[in-house]
């Protein structure tokens, strides 16, 4: 079952998802947390809540849906470093309780097995995800089977044309690989909350929301997910019936 919440703009959209996410924030919960744009305002919201507040992460756990391939963490646009330049960092959470799959090693399909069984193990309370402007969550982007595991995978060109922004507009520098969560991991997360800003948005959220549920669209399977938040401002929600 989807909820849907419209806003007015991305700074309502952050309020309105930490909102959601807030009730998850306790000892024991597990949190899958997303890179991107689209979280920062929710986690300036945890980070402020953690300061002002006292709001503890030291027993909870979390799990990154993506990485790009090849690019060692102290890459600025690693998504390792941005998770703790942007949450990690000014929160309480422990080292030891953050993962986020490598995109480096002899064998990453193994690793991405072996990620999948560490999320098996300790399974995601709510799992926080953008939209790509294709349709793509995480990246898995469209024709991604519905049952996939955690995987190696070529970037479309469309997100690599979206992903430019972050490396100097050059096009040359973005990475063409990613080992992302696969679809059918992320549909075992208990919760999703969904937040999709921007008129770049629109087309893919009327056909997550309101189109078939297929393959070509990979975010229209949360359609058969049992509980599914989606927050869009009104840019991303303007094609919407």
């Amino acid at each position: 079952m989807i909820r849907v919440i419209r806003v007015k703009d991305a700074a309502e959209a952050a309020e309105k998802a930490f909102e959601v996410m807030k009730e998850f924030i306790k000892p024991g919960k597990v949190l899958g947390l997303a890179t991107g744009s689209t979280p920062l305002g929710l986690y300036a919201k945890m980070v402020e809540d953690h300061k002002q507040n006292g709001t503890s992460y030291k027993e909870i756990k979390s799990f990154n849906l993506d990485e790009y391939v090849g690019l060692p963490i102290t890459h600025p646009e690693s998504y390792y470093a941005f998770m703790h330049r942007n949450l990690f960092d000014q929160i309480d959470i422990p080292e030891e309780n953050t993962h986020v799959p490598s995109g480096l090693g002899e064998d990453l399909e193994a690793q991405a097995r072996e990620y999948d069984e560490m999320i098996a193990e300790s399974p995601v309370d709510i799992q926080l995800l953008g939209i790509g402007s294709d349709g793509h969550i995480a990246f898995n982007e469209p024709g991604t089977p519905f049952d996939s595991g955690t995987h190696v995978t070529d970037l479309a060109e469309s997100t690599i044309k979206d992903n430019c922004r972050f490396f100097d507009n050059d096009i040359s520098k973005v990475p063409t690989q990613a080992v992302t969560q696969g679809i059918g991991t992320i549909m075992k997360a208990r919760n999703i909350l969904l937040i999709a800003t921007g008129a770049n948005k629109a087309k893919a959220v009327k056909e997550m929301l309101e189109g078939p549920v297929d393959e070509s669209c990979p975010a229209s399977i949360l359609q058969r997910h049992d509980s599914v938040v989606v927050i869009v401002d009104e840019p991303a929600a303007s094609l919407l019936s």
